[in-house]
């Protein structure tokens, strides 16, 4: 690559690192490592959720769709603007007023059971590995475009910058990152659809007549990618459903000191990430007529490199400054999104292992706040590499696709149960075990034998699995006794959850 694209990408990557040593002098605390002192405000939370959510598939997926297939690609990328609204008014401040540091807390603020508690760990870590899978492949493909290495080579370049934000900078290192990669996505963001409008002569319409007469009216209705129409009805619903239990979002509003300003940053976020995700949909477009299917399928099979060729495209070309300069931009933005989705899920990811299982399970919260530091620093090493490790095996399918099937673990696991711990009376050990049991095993299971892995060889016919029917959060109270209700926090939620407040500073409301 020419030295301006390289000089781009050094310079981000030096800002992110010169980032994380500012935080890693402030990271002492399991407090600090976890949730960044809780010091953030709403508009900085706002960003830092904008930079967690527009990952990989946000930023090179969803445009690759819409390029390849039309509506159904926009389907996927103005979905979370619905999903943000369950966020908002439904979970955001009773998880902040009844959590400390990751969703098991909020578990066990109900029910201080192990069975409940490993359970919760486990779906978490399994939803966070199936969201760290697809940005690793798609940060594997950027550095193989910008520095010309091997695929494999690139993913493992992947995890050594996962490994250095978050052992070293912690949570505080991560929310800055993905505040600054937020400024950064949105600028270039806006200089694309800029240089597209020049182009078009400042008529987006264009896109819509060019492509219909290119490709043919079906490439404008749902149906070319999603083609089963209970695919869209249960994209939607895994929408709604699954980002309020994705753990590495959801454990963003810990961050904050209060639950006004948690809900204060889901504004913030819906805001930013309703512009860009409408500006990727016009990516598409424009690269399916700018550049054409062939040209995007050559680059990636799986349309991940729509919206760096775009990019060199509208700057001018192959070849030119303009266009090696829209190239190293856009390209260095994709990778810094990257990282700063997967150092927000390995922080997650972490939490789970070293505050959920190691403290909480194990040691019953009978360990130092040095001990859990540790371990959450060991953990976060090793989810690294298995991260690499598994980034390599997802190489050529398209990231969006993966990242949905990660939403469809958290929909069908994670989501019910986490809404029933807060506002149903009848919540007991049964109801969580069977529940995540029988979501996780279910939507995984499915999600393996459907079309976005076996293709043409599928025996199920979704791309985007959802559980739904025969709950066992509902019916286990019936067959299950109740788990034993201690005195103190362990109290009943009601949907007035500004009523229910945090323990005394100092105190874990998992204990």
């Amino acid at each position: 690559m020419s030295g301006a694209t390289l000089g781009i990408f050094a310079a981000i990557m030096l800002l992110t690192l010169g980032i994380t040593a500012w935080a890693a002098r402030r990271t002492r605390t399991a407090t600090d490592f976890y949730t960044a002192g809780q010091t953030l405000s709403a508009a900085q939370n706002g960003f830092a959720l904008a930079g967690d959510w527009c990952s990989a598939a946000a930023f090179l997926g969803f445009s690759g769709l819409t390029a390849l297939y039309g509506m159904d690609g926009a389907l996927y990328a103005l979905g979370p603007l619905m999903a943000f609204c369950t966020v908002l008014f439904l979970v955001a401040e009773p998880i902040r007023n009844l959590g400390r540091y990751t969703l098991g807390d909020v578990i066990n603020f109900r029910i201080r059971r192990k069975p409940a508690l490993l359970a919760t760990a486990v779906c978490t870590i399994v939803v966070n590995l199936a969201y760290l899978v697809p940005q690793m492949a798609g940060g594997g493909v950027l550095l193989r475009l910008l520095l010309g290495l091997d695929y494999r080579t690139s993913v493992a370049i992947m995890g050594i910058a996962m490994i250095l934000y978050v052992t070293f900078g912690g949570q505080l290192a991560t929310s800055w990152i993905q505040i600054v990669k937020a400024v950064l996505m949105l600028s270039a963001a806006a200089v694309m659809l800029g240089l597209i409008a020049m182009r078009l002569g400042f008529d987006l319409g264009r896109l819509f007549s060019a492509n219909e007469i290119t490709y043919g009216s079906d490439y404008l209705l749902p149906g070319n990618y999603l083609k089963n129409p209970f695919d869209q009805l249960s994209l939607a619903l895994g929408y709604a459903c699954g980002l309020a239990g994705l753990p590495h979002v959801m454990t963003r509003f810990y961050t904050v000191p209060d639950a006004p300003t948690a809900r204060k940053s889901v504004v913030w976020v819906m805001f930013l990430t309703g512009s860009f995700f409408m500006a990727t949909t016009i990516f598409g477009l424009a690269a399916s007529h700018f550049l054409g299917h062939a040209a995007i399928s050559a680059a990636d099979r799986g349309g991940n490199l729509t919206v760096p060729l775009l990019a060199q495209f509208v700057g001018g070309g192959p070849g030119t400054i303009g266009g090696d300069v829209m190239l190293g931009f856009v390209s260095a933005v994709a990778v810094a999104t990257i990282l700063a989705v997967v150092a927000g899920l390995t922080l997650s990811t972490a939490g789970a292992i070293s505050h959920d299982i190691y403290v909480n399970l194990i040691h019953s919260g009978q360990v130092t706040p040095q001990a859990q530091l540790r371990v959450a620093r060991i953990a976060s090493a090793s989810i690294a590499v298995l991260a690499v490790l598994l980034g390599i095996v997802a190489q050529g399918v398209n990231v969006a696709v993966l990242v949905i099937l990660a939403i469809c673990i958290a929909a069908s696991a994670n989501f019910p149960t986490l809404v029933l711990a807060l506002f149903w009376r009848g919540f007991n050990t049964g109801g969580v075990v069977g529940g995540m049991g029988v979501g996780l095993v279910a939507s995984v299971g499915l999600a393996v034998i459907g079309p976005a892995v076996m293709g043409k060889d599928a025996l199920w016919p979704l791309v985007n699995p959802r559980l739904s029917p025969c709950r066992w959060d509902f019916w286990a109270p019936i067959s299950v006794a109740k788990s034993p209700q201690p005195s103190g926090h362990n109290r009943i939620i009601s949907t007035k959850f500004n009523s229910v407040r945090r323990p005394a500073t100092g105190a874990d409301p998992a204990r």
